[in-house]
């Protein structure tokens, strides 16, 4: 498992009001785990509400863990936590905008299509509302007014992807968007083409629809088969990983399956050799500094970053990092 890109800040358990010695970390954790364990609070700050608003589809793996990261942090933070998503543009705005609405302390945004995000993210910072932007959006964070932003860098990520394909001696690569309008997924693969020495092409598909992206992914699978295959196909998001190797089962490729995230499905895929590597951007990170941060700027104004991202990713997984992470990723923290 190998961490790339620049870390321009480092992720610190900022939620522990403990001392820096090595004791006091470990009863401060162990308070913590037992505060969660008993579905109580390890703090005694007031009962705050943050709201997170993703721009998630219906069925997402990836954001279960994102949220399930926010949830666990909230619990810890004593806050009351609302969540909801959206894959349309609009509609993930005017669910930001009820929230602005009912006066919650803090909001969590995903900045996937910024266009439709800018004017109401700017209305929560014109309201006295802290936004911390999460996943997607990290160019655009601090132009609209948040705090900070928590993820990885989709431009290094996806170049990440295209050294790891020359290291392991690829020549022509497809990269399959599965939501279109998502600058963050353009970024994957724009990153991906600058460092690949083959080339690599991109396939838009309509990620709501398995079976049409598994016949779209055959198709490209078997034109040219013969004559010019391709020999790698990199997948935007755990889910469709799996849909991915059936099509190249399908159409006989002998391509080789990579992906961007990482899940249960995964992780046992890379185990067993479905998948050559997976991109970690460590999504229930994501959902658990962001509730942490805010609770640190509401309770004594902190901010982490320096005006930087605060990245979580990327991370290169392949088939000997699988064993070690399959236990997290099967619990839903991976």
């Amino acid at each position: 498992m190998r961490a790339t890109g620049a870390v321009l800040a480092a992720v610190l358990g900022a939620a522990s009001l403990a001392g820096c010695s090595s004791t006091g970390g470990k009863r401060a954790e162990e308070r913590a785990a037992a505060a969660e364990a008993q579905g109580r609070a390890a703090v005694n700050t007031p009962k705050w509400t943050f709201a997170m608003v993703t721009h998630s589809g219906d069925g997402d793996t990836f954001w279960d863990i994102v949220q399930k990261g926010a949830e666990q942090a909230a619990v810890k933070d004593n806050i009351n936590f609302l969540y909801a998503h959206s894959d349309e543009g609009q509609q993930q705005a005017q669910l930001v905008q009820s929230y602005i609405d009912k006066g919650v302390d803090g909001l969590i945004v995903t900045l996937a299509k910024p266009d439709a995000m800018k004017a109401v993210v700017a209305k929560a910072t014109k309201a006295g509302i802290p936004v911390i932007t999460v996943n997607s959006g990290s160019e655009q964070s601090k132009q609209f007014g948040a705090l900070t932003h928590v993820g990885q860098d989709e431009s290094i990520a996806g170049e990440a992807v295209g050294d790891e394909l020359d290291e392991r001696g690829r020549k022509k690569a497809l990269c399959v968007l599965h939501e279109q309008g998502n600058v963050g997924h353009e970024q994957r693969c724009a990153g991906a083409k600058k460092t690949f020495d083959g080339t690599m092409q991109n396939l838009y598909v309509d990620g709501t629809n398995m079976p049409d992206v598994q016949a779209s992914i055959e198709a490209k699978l078997q034109a040219g088969k013969d004559t010019d295959p391709y020999d790698a196909v990199v997948t935007l998001g755990a889910p469709f990983a799996d849909t991915a190797v059936k099509a190249k089962e399908t159409a006989g490729s002998k391509a080789e399956i990579d992906t961007f995230d990482l899940n249960a499905a995964v992780a046992g895929s890379l185990k067993a050799g479905r998948l050559g590597f997976a991109v970690d951007q460590q999504p229930y990170l994501q959902g658990y500094e962001a509730v942490d941060l805010l609770w640190l700027y509401r309770y004594n104004a902190d901010v982490l970053g320096g005006g930087l991202p605060v990245l979580t990713g990327p991370q290169i997984i392949s088939k000997q990092d699988a064993a070690e992470l399959e236990k997290y990723a099967e619990r839903g923290t991976r």
